[in-house]
């Protein structure tokens, strides 16, 4: 352990997580007279898989047939999963935070009428802007401060301890209530535009005995430049896929399209349905961010084949996360709140991708609805969380070894990082594994999986940024288990496809729940079907997490 300083803290509400839903959730504590600490791995403003890209919105006007219609329609695709008062709530909230944002002075698109266009946000000016707000409401905010877990007791959740990275020292901050907003889990696929999706906060709440819920739908992959890590790929419908030996990919262009022609080879596209420089000039323009990378490259797009390759977006663009249990976004653990990606989606896209626009929207409002919820609970003052007993609840990828020097660690017989790292991903990256599921394949995995998981406390710590990334391959460990636990659970296939094994390609009437996953040593299943009965939103109270969860 570093023999510096530590930085300790209290608070009413401590946010974990800098991307929209850890911004969102930070400022609405705030704006309810919250003290509020967030904490971030990065920087709030640039960090996670929006401050790079460019995100739609679910921005419906109050018009009721036409919110309606929505909602339909994603309760269908969502495979009987999702439910309807979750949907409304969500274009309800969405519409009303987006009004706040234009009059914090965005520069939204206007049409020729001078209407903002407010379906869509700029993910640099998005961020920028959140981090202002967030200051401004008066949030204490510690940059490139990652959580490595949180700190319990009986009443349940009292804060977490990090580290700062820039100064090599510790940081606890003790808080009645904690929001998890970290994101979800790419395992380090280089997609997304970023390269930090570990879902940390995933093992933190599973370490506190929080339940996880969706899990096995995660099966999404996405087209990028095999020299790049820009997964947005709308614009390649403009695309012809050829060989490596210059051969047009024929055949339809079904789902499976792209993953099978890898299987077989390499794969190329130029950009050549854009066959004049007005369409040329209305796609740049449109989506500057998809050009950056071949730009840089010196590659015409239009004219150039360049490779793709497919590159995991894991739970990112999933359904899985931590289970709610409360229309604040209260999970089964008292204290502890998650938004964004590292919540479950399920309530709002079922069995369908959230990824898009549905996920922006859910990162802005269940931001809000859980620093809503976290800073009522925090003012009950029942759980005052600096005089109370609490203990750290990490348990895994927290190695004591800081300090020793690598030869002397690996003499011990502990594993490097980067070689643990490796192995999740072999049993997560093969589209054989994890696109074209298999009860056999998936079983393999998971075995394998199972055998390395040891190995999170044995690993080479020898600083502060060591201790870091020890910690997200515990955690890249523990979601892939819970992966792949789930996804053999479930011998079906539902909604859109996100899991589907290939013994079991139909739908089954039977299997119209939700499956619940919990626990690291021993992974526990169980099923939810409590969304089938009448909608019945739990009261915003101090209690609600506490009633849901009996």
């Amino acid at each position: 352990m570093t023999k510096s300083l530590n930085l300790t803290l209290n608070a009413d509400v401590l946010v974990i997580g800098g991307g929209p839903a850890g911004a969102w959730a930070a400022r609405s504590a705030a704006e309810r007279g919250a003290k509020v600490v967030l904490v971030d791995k990065g920087y709030l403003g640039s960090s996670g898989a929006t401050a790079p890209g460019g995100t739609n919105l679910l921005y419906l006007p109050p018009d009721q047939e036409l919110r309606e219609q929505a909602v339909q329609h994603r309760l269908k695709i969502g495979g009987g999963l999702a439910e309807a008062g979750w949907i409304h709530r969500v274009l309800d909230q969405v519409y009303i935070n987006l009004e706040l944002v234009e009059k914090w002075e965005y520069p939204f698109v206007r049409d020729e009428n001078g209407v903002p266009q407010r379906d869509h946000l700029q993910g640099p000016e998005y961020m920028r802007l959140m981090r202002k707000m967030v200051k401004r409401a008066g949030v204490k905010v510690l940059d490139q401060a990652p959580a490595l877990e949180l700190l319990l007791d009986g009443y349940g959740v009292g804060g977490a301890r990090g580290v700062l990275r820039q100064e090599n020292r510790d940081w606890e901050v003790r808080a009645n209530a904690v929001i998890i907003a970290t994101g979800g889990c790419a395992f380090l696929s280089k997609g997304l535009g970023c390269n930090v999706l570990t879902r940390d906060g995933y093992l933190m709440g599973g370490e506190a005995g929080a339940e996880l819920s969706g899990m096995e739908f995660s099966r999404r992959y996405a087209p990028s430049p095999a020299f790049g890590s820009n997964t947005r790929s709308r614009l390649l419908g403009w695309a012809t896929y050829y060989d490596q030996h210059g051969n047009e990919l024929g055949g339809r262009r079904g789902e499976d399209f792209l993953a099978e022609q890898m299987l077989k080879g390499p794969v190329y596209a130029i950009m050549n349905k854009a066959d004049t420089p007005e369409k040329q000039a209305i796609l740049r323009s449109s989506h500057a961010i998809f050009f950056l990378p071949y730009d840089r490259a010196g590659i015409d797009v239009f004219k150039e084949p360049f490779p793709l390759t497919l590159r995991y977006e894991g739970t990112v663009r999933g359904t899985g996360g931590l289970r709610i249990v409360t229309d604040d976004c209260g999970t089964t653990v008292p204290g502890l709140y998650a938004a964004g990606d590292a919540a479950t989606r399920e309530r709002v896209t079922g069995a369908a991708s959230g990824g898009g626009a549905f996920n922006a929207s859910w990162a802005i409002c269940s931001g809000t609805w859980a620093g809503e919820g976290a800073a009522a609970y925090a003012a009950s003052g029942r759980f005052n969380a600096s005089i109370r007993n609490l203990r750290p609840a990490g348990r895994y990828g927290l190695s004591p070894g800081e300090g020793a020097s690598s030869d002397e660690v690996r003499k011990s017989g502990a594993t490097p990082t980067r070689e643990l790292v490796k192995r999740i991903q072999d049993q997560v990256f093969p589209l054989k594994i994890n696109y074209f599921r298999s009860e056999r394949g998936l079983t393999q995995a998971l075995a394998k999986l199972n055998e390395l998981w040891p190995e999170v406390n044995h690993q080479i710590v020898s600083n502060v940024h060591d201790r870091l990334h020890a910690r997200e391959a515990a955690s890249m460990a523990a979601t892939a288990r819970w992966m792949y636990t789930a996804a053999l659970a479930r011998k079906e296939r539902r909604g859109e496809g996100l899991h589907v094994l290939q013994e079991y390609p139909d739908a089954d009437p039977e299997q119209q729940h939700r499956l619940l996953v919990s626990g690291l040593e021993e992974i526990r299943v169980g099923t939810d079907r409590s969304f089938l009965a009448p909608a019945s939103f739990n009261s915003k109270s101090v209690h609600s997490q506490e009633a849901a969860v009996k």
